[in-house]
């Protein structure tokens, strides 16, 4: 959420829709459309059954201390039922769109992860982190709770800190067999630092709820090529092996043939990455996300010919 093309006034026949579905969470992102907290606070006022959470939300595009802020009053509207997602997102929006330099953004999601368990705790904060400083801050409106924070990750570095220092990670762009590869860096991020748990394990999860396969094929191509030609995306792919059956695609890409690179998308890759089908044969797609070990699937579901609240409804049932 939010659900496309339908405003944020109208969201609260949606939610009340999709509880009585079955679901669980809401969960928004903050990419281009609305920001990563508004949709959740009316949720929250809307549908109090629901737990909430964001992901991600970047660690460069708000300052620590207001980021602190939006996330303790998020945690103070929905006590107990909001997890805070973190991630570096991407050079286009840190620094193309909002004018801030993507410098170093490992550290600059471990300092951030750092200052906020301090600042959401009550703490008064002075330090001088690597990326940032902070001198002198405090919450004036701290949370009883804390919320969990929870890191996006791809590649070995961010998923080990993952396990090292949040209360879960956030899997993106992933087939439910690439799953325990990520998980396993996760457990060695954890075991560094003592713990013998690794905390929640989110993976958003792209379905298309279409029957007709090549109308599911065609759409799902289209996200394929504009998320996996994205540098840390591509990475990602490549030290998972796909090296092989991607890399017509980014040939064509970086040619500027967009058709071509489209083309060059193997079904293979489409069927592992994206669900589709109808209801019954994603929601079995969807249960070997979580037989590999993802503990909250969330789905962002992307409809042609099926209508967006129907679909919905139906993959919840």
């Amino acid at each position: 959420m939010p659900f496309p093309g339908v405003p944020l006034a109208r969201h609260r026949a949606w939610f009340a829709d999709a509880r009585a579905a079955g679901y669980t969470d809401a969960w928004s992102a903050e990419v281009d459309g609305t920001d990563g907290f508004t949709p959740l606070a009316l949720a929250a006022a809307w549908e109090p059954d629901l737990r909430l959470g964001v992901a991600i939300v970047p660690a460069f595009t708000r300052g620590p201390a207001l980021l602190a802020q939006s996330v303790a009053a998020m945690a103070e509207s929905a006590p107990g039922r909001f997890a805070f997602g973190l991630g570096t997102s991407s050079d286009v929006i840190v620094e193309q769109w909002n004018g801030i330099a993507f410098d170093r953004p490992y550290a600059r999601v471990r300092d951030t992860l750092a200052f906020l368990r301090h600042a959401l705790a009550g703490e008064k904060v002075t330090a001088d982190y690597e990326t940032f400083s902070v001198h002198g801050f405090r919450l004036s409106r701290p949370v009883d709770a804390p919320p969990p924070l929870y890191l996006a990750a791809l590649r070995p570095g961010m998923l080990r800190l993952a396990g090292r220092a949040a209360d879960g990670v956030i899997l993106n762009w992933l087939a439910p067999e690439d799953v325990p590869t990520a998980l396993a860096e996760v457990r060695s991020g954890a075991r560094s630092a003592g713990a013998v748990e690794i905390g929640e394990v989110v993976a958003r999860i792209f379905v298309v709820p279409e029957a007709d396969a090549s109308v599911a094929r065609a759409v799902a191509r289209r996200m394929i090529a504009a998320y996996l030609t994205v540098p840390a995306y591509a990475a990602f792919h490549r030290w998972l092996g796909r090296s092989p059956l991607l890399q017509p695609m980014w040939d064509a890409w970086h040619a500027g043939d967009r058709k071509a690179a489209l083309g060059a998308i193997p079904d293979e890759v489409v069927d592992a990455l994206v669900v589709h089908g109808d209801p019954d044969t994603c929601r079995s797609h969807v249960e070997r996300y979580v037989d590999a070990g993802v503990t909250l699937p969330v789905l962002m579901v992307v409809t042609v010919e099926r209508d967006l609240r129907d679909a919905v409804v139906a993959l919840g049932g």
